[in-house]
């Protein structure tokens, strides 16, 4: 199809190829879910514009078909349904999952002022730093000194997930290591290692630049370290998409499984940018809230004081595998992955679509592949940075996939971590399974003027116990990277 004719509220109308004979089709929808297309003569539509704003221009319709409603079905085929089997994380509380979730619960903020550096000079000087890292039992202490965070963060937290997961090496050895992959993105890979080496360039001359300088600044290292280290010899390779880069990673790794290619995906996202290129870098941009009086309530979703995201940092890694392999290995399933979709707002390096066209049909389309209705779904991590306008894009996107939120919880991670960048979406995973395992939900700190467009309960201040039917986490990236993956309790 190339384009829009007409827009009523029954459906879309897309002008057909065969424009020469005026013919189109019509995609009948339930709720904003498309259930049929149905084929349509004899319409005239404006021909001076691909886009009329109303179904009024169009003069008659011929005929039309009853329409029939498709129930949604989620995957029955064990060899396809994906569970999660084990979960690992560095964050700003740690690498411990349970204190992880327990500081979100109780709405503790980790955002602080940067030591790690002089930020004196620097017009934001806070960020969502890790402290008193330790990656003691999983990098040996050469490889250690060497590799640069965003690595250092990616093999910890591959390796806890392996562990959670119950593959630590003695039993990896013992598996066909080649049916299990290795899947963790990176939006901005080692920027300190390339920093690092431009600077020798630029002072010292090219000889002093490390030999690790290409090595350790290409995005996918993680992923490529993480397999050296495991013998894991299945799909291996990196995907970055700035924020959504996660997401991405999951959505990947959930299809090599669905296509046969292999049993256990280790999949995330990780991201080290709390460097002076990092932070003046996004400074630039002038993405950053600037609150450094305040810094651990400058991250505020949905708030009208909000004035910019707070950089963060760390890693998050799910273990995906399919129920047929658990099943016979008898692993423990905390969760069930039901489907996910990646889309493109083809807008702008930067700024979200207003319309949010980009995002809510990246969340109709990740509800189809998980075979879920709409009405199922009562529980949304949101991207919520903080900015002004991306906040409200999500919201009214959706909105327009959810006609009746009343049901649905809303919250936001970064409000307590900041802005992970590529490692977001792999610790708001986590965020979203821990929520159905516990049956509580983490508040939205910083909510005390709420923006009067956002009608959706945000969890404001305080935990909220909730069943958790299906949560869907969204990731949104620089470039109008969109991408949505939706969880649910596991039920054989």
């Amino acid at each position: 199809m190339s384009g829009f004719a007409c827009a009523s509220s029954c459906g879309l109308i897309f002008k057909s190829k065969e424009s020469e004979r005026n013919v189109v089709s019509l995609f009948q929808y339930n709720g904003l879910r498309a259930v049929e297309s149905i084929r349509l003569g004899a319409i005239w539509c404006n021909p001076k514009s691909s886009i009329s704003t109303s179904a009024a221009k169009c003069e008659r319709i011929k005929a039309m078909a009853s329409p029939t409603v498709s129930v949604p079905k989620r995957e029955k085929d064990p060899k396809k349904r994906i569970v999660i089997t084990g979960m690992g994380l560095v964050s700003v509380f740690g690498n411990d999952i349970d204190t992880f979730y327990n500081k979100l619960l109780e709405g503790v903020s980790g955002i602080s002022p940067i030591d790690r550096f002089d930020a004196s000079e620097f017009s934001v000087r806070f960020a969502g730093q890790i402290r008193n890292f330790s990656s003691k039992g999983y990098i040996d202490g050469k490889n250690d000194r060497r590799l640069d965070d965003c690595w250092r963060y990616c093999l910890v937290a591959g390796k806890r997930a392996l562990e959670d997961a119950s593959l630590g090496q003695e039993i990896l050895e013992t598996m066909d290591r080649t049916r299990i992959g290795v899947l963790v993105g990176s939006g901005m890979g080692g920027i300190t290692a390339f920093s690092n080496g431009v600077e020798a360039l630029i002072q010292k001359g090219y000889k002093k630049i490390t030999p690790f300088f290409i090595p350790y600044s290409i995005t996918n290292m993680g992923s490529a370290l993480l397999a050296i280290d495991t013998g894991l010899m299945g799909p291996n390779y990196s995907i970055s998409t700035a924020c959504a880069t996660a997401n991405y990673c999951f959505y990947a790794a959930a299809n090599h499984i669905r296509r046969g290619e292999a049993d256990i995906m280790v999949a995330g996202g990780t991201e080290a940018a709390v460097i002076p290129t990092g932070v003046g870098g996004f400074i630039a941009c002038r993405a950053l809230s600037q609150r450094n009086d305040e810094p651990e309530r400058a991250s505020r979703p949905w708030d009208k004081d909000r004035d910019g995201f707070v950089i963060g940092e760390g890693s998050g890694v799910l273990i995906m595998e399919s129920l047929e392999h658990a099943t016979k290995r008898g692993a423990n399933i905390i969760a069930e992955y039901l489907g996910g979709a990646v889309t493109c707002d083809a807008h702008h390096m930067t700024d979200p679509r207003s319309d949010g066209l980009g995002v809510s049909s990246c969340i109709i389309k990740s509800l189809e592949d998980a075979g879920v209705a709409p009405e199922e779904v009562n529980y949304v991590n949101a991207h919520a940075t903080s900015t002004l306008a991306g906040d409200l894009a999500e919201v009214n996107a959706i909105k327009k996939v959810f006609k009746n939120t009343s049901e649905i919880k809303m919250n936001g991670t970064k409000s307590m971590t900041g802005h992970g960048l590529g490692a977001a979406g792999g610790l708001e995973a986590i965020a979203t399974i821990k929520a159905i395992t516990t049956g509580w939900l983490h508040p939205t700190i910083n909510q005390h003027n709420l923006e009067p467009e956002v009608t959706i309960d945000t969890v404001p201040n305080v935990k909220k116990q909730h069943e958790v039917n299906v949560g869907i986490s969204n990731s949104f990236g620089f470039g109008g990277h969109n991408s949505v993956v939706a969880f649910a309790p596991f039920k054989p």
